[in-house]
């Protein structure tokens, strides 16, 4: 990845709709199972996927280019709901309680290829009207935005210096990417979320304390 100018990038991510190039991060608009073939390894993986919208049948798709296409072996933390069960193998299942008081006080969150004990993120919500409605964050209008606190801890989890998102919303595993100093990778089918994403990570740039040594 370090090795490719942008003109290399644009040339190879022929799945692609749209790439922005902001900072260390390389913002892409299109199908994560088209444009993810085209990337090439990285360090780890911190994704909220559509869950349960998408069928089994795509995930094992997921699961391949994951495993087979891309040669992924490295960390992943994938979001997911507690009342479907998860489509593929996986090492370690934690918990994100939450504290909604909307009938869903938590979410599991799977490790693949990574430690086996599990861990508990606690951040709490304060608003049950919306999941992403909580202190300190402000709500992008995605219904299932995630905590930065939240994803801080994740990034933190699984290290590595190249962190991809294939689900990448509106952009917040991007953000945690800069705070912490990680090159990122984000891939979002919808263009206006792209779009909230892209704005999101200039912001985070433009703040210089948010960046740790």
């Amino acid at each position: 990845i370090d090795q490719m100018n942008e003109a290399q990038w644009r040339e190879k991510l022929t799945a692609a709709k749209r790439v922005e190039f902001i900072g260390d991060c390389i913002m892409i608009e299109g199908d994560c199972l088209h444009v993810m073939p085209q990337i090439g390894k990285v360090d780890a993986v911190v994704t909220d996927p559509p869950y349960p919208d998408w069928l089994t049948e795509r995930y094992k798709y997921f699961d391949g280019i994951l495993n087979s296409l891309l040669g992924f072996d490295c960390r992943q933390l994938i979001f997911w709901s507690t009342k479907a069960p998860f489509p593929i193998d996986y090492t370690a299942r934690h918990v994100w309680d939450k504290k909604t008081g909307c009938g869903s006080e938590y979410e599991f969150i799977f490790e693949r290829n990574g430690n086996k004990n599990y861990k508990v993120f606690r951040h709490y919500l304060i608003n049950s009207d919306v999941a992403a409605s909580f202190t300190g964050d402000e709500w992008t209008g995605h219904k299932s935005q995630k905590p930065i606190a939240l994803i801080l801890d994740c990034i933190k989890l699984v290290a590595g210096k190249t962190i991809l998102d294939p689900f990448m919303g509106s952009g917040t595993t991007g953000v945690a990417c800069v705070k912490t100093g990680r090159k990122f990778i984000g891939i979002e089918l919808d263009p206006d979320y792209f779009d909230i994403a892209c704005k999101r990570v200039r912001e985070a740039y433009a703040q210089p304390d948010m960046f740790i040594a």
